[in-house]
């Protein structure tokens, strides 16, 4: 099963931006985390990351597109792209949002996340556990691997 973990603007600054709440682990370290659980899951795993918001609306909908499931942290956008969350609402595989960070104990504009109310199911505050957390659902899901 193929599996996209999409992310959004400034996650490729993982590991020197704000490591009191992001924490240490790099962009590199994530990418490697999600490969390596995919793999032990059986699962086909695509990592991605943009700052463009035009490119990740791209990549919902090639997920749309082909019926994959998405693990999306769609960071800042969470909180006001309209268009990323029509373009999760498009998407025909299941959708896991998730957050570093513990969005509903952080400044109250980061609360809300349009893109909650489309997603299977939403993961925040668990760090780069959380991506974890999301590929061993779906692989659970869909009965594969070792989950």
């Amino acid at each position: 099963m193929r599996v996209y973990v999409l992310n959004g603007p400034n996650l490729g600054r993982l590991g020197t931006r704000q490591v009191d709440v992001y924490g240490v682990t790099s962009y590199a370290d994530l990418v490697t985390i999600c490969v390596d659980t995919g793999r032990e899951l059986g699962l086909d795993v695509q990592v991605r990351q943009t700052d463009a918001e035009h490119e990740l609306l791209g990549w919902l909908h090639e997920a749309a597109d082909e019926g994959a499931a998405v693990v999306l942290n769609p960071a800042a956008w969470s909180h006001y792209s309209i268009a990323v969350r029509d373009a999760c609402a498009m998407l025909r595989g299941p959708l896991v949002e998730v957050h570093i960070s513990n969005i509903h104990a952080r400044e109250e504009f980061r609360h809300h996340s349009v893109v909650s109310a489309v997603a299977t199911g939403v993961i925040c505050g668990l760090g780069v556990d959380g991506y974890r957390l999301a590929l061993h659902h779906l692989a659970a899901r869909f009965g594969a691997g070792t989950a």
